[in-house]
């Protein structure tokens, strides 16, 4: 087994090769003057089984062009087996047609990527599952629960916990972590009755005198988040803090919620966490390197991946 990565997650792919205890390996991803991409593998790959680190994260397009041509340099350098890691998945919100005349976009990245070479795909809570089809090669999803679990056990009592949904789509999301929890789940129905008019955000179930968790996949703009905050605590909740797996933060979110009633926005290192990031009061950061360490090593092993979330 081999361990690479791209310029994406440094931080991450060092800390799962410590959890490994093997070292990243030797490859150089860099740029020409133009900004075209230029990878050369620094060691022998022949009939090994390698792994590719590498978040699709801003800047996206660069961050994926990365990844297609370190897979392509070792299929063409006679790996045995190369499998994509991807701690965040970009383009997974594009996986329908939202209107006439668009693409599906991480069907293409999908196929982009098995086109390239890879023989496995693992990547950690997609946006949505169905995504797993989208390609035609193994592919694991893995699931941030058990980390954000432990991470809620250690600083809250479960007694006076209420998890809840940010909208009606996370519900499926939000009511595994109740269940493994043992909290109760509450919804915040997110609706505009007309064009031009603010949201109204609608709270279901009884959130008085709770410390809020709201639990999501991605927090973007921030903006859904600090208005379920705001409706949470006018309905009286205690407090309400935000487990969210992927922080894109893009644009001025986290400004945005830094001035919010958010609490805490609790998120993991599936995105490397910008400076502003690490300097925000009520933003922190945990780790995945563990999770994703263990399941390239039982991959690696031909052991089970599911039984990691039993």
């Amino acid at each position: 087994m081999k361990v690479f990565a791209g310029n994406s997650n440094r931080h991450l792919a060092d800390a799962i090769c410590s959890y490994l205890n093997v070292p990243v390996g030797k490859a150089s991803v860099r740029r020409f003057a133009d900004q075209e991409i230029f990878v050369e593998i620094q060691e022998n790959v022949r009939g090994e089984d390698v792994f590719v680190i590498q978040s699709t994260s801003f800047p996206t397009n660069d961050h994926l062009m990365e990844l297609l041509i370190m897979i392509d340099a070792f299929r063409r350098s006679s790996a045995r087996r190369i499998t994509a890691v991807l701690p965040y998945f970009g383009y997974a919100r594009q996986d329908r047609k939202a209107g006439p005349r668009t693409p599906i976009s991480a069907k293409l990245v999908a196929n982009l990527i098995t086109e390239a070479g890879a023989n496995r795909v693992m990547t950690l809570d997609l946006h949505a599952d169905q995504i797993q089809g989208f390609f035609d090669i193994p592919t694991d999803n893995l699931y941030a629960v058990p980390i954000l679990a432990r991470d809620v056990k250690e600083h809250y009592d479960l007694g006076n916990v209420m998890v809840v949904s940010p909208d009606v789509g996370g519900v499926v999301r939000a009511r595994a972590i109740a269940k493994r929890l043992g909290c109760q789940l509450a919804i915040v129905d997110k609706r505009r009755e007309r064009a031009g008019e603010s949201e109204v955000m609608n709270v279901i179930g009884d959130v008085t005198g709770k410390d809020c968790l709201l639990i999501d996949d991605i927090v973007d703009s921030g903006g859904t988040l600090c208005n379920a905050a705001e409706a949470l605590l006018k309905n009286g909740a205690t407090s309400v803090t935000a487990y969210i797996t992927h922080g894109v933060l893009s644009g001025g979110a986290v400004t945005r919620i830094a001035a919010s009633k958010l609490k805490e926005l609790v998120i993991t290192d599936s995105i490397q966490p910008t400076t502003a990031v690490q300097s925000a009061h009520n933003i922190r950061v945990i780790t995945t390197a563990n999770l994703l360490g263990e399941a390239i090593n039982r991959t690696a092993m031909e052991a089970s991946v599911s039984s990691l979330f039993d």
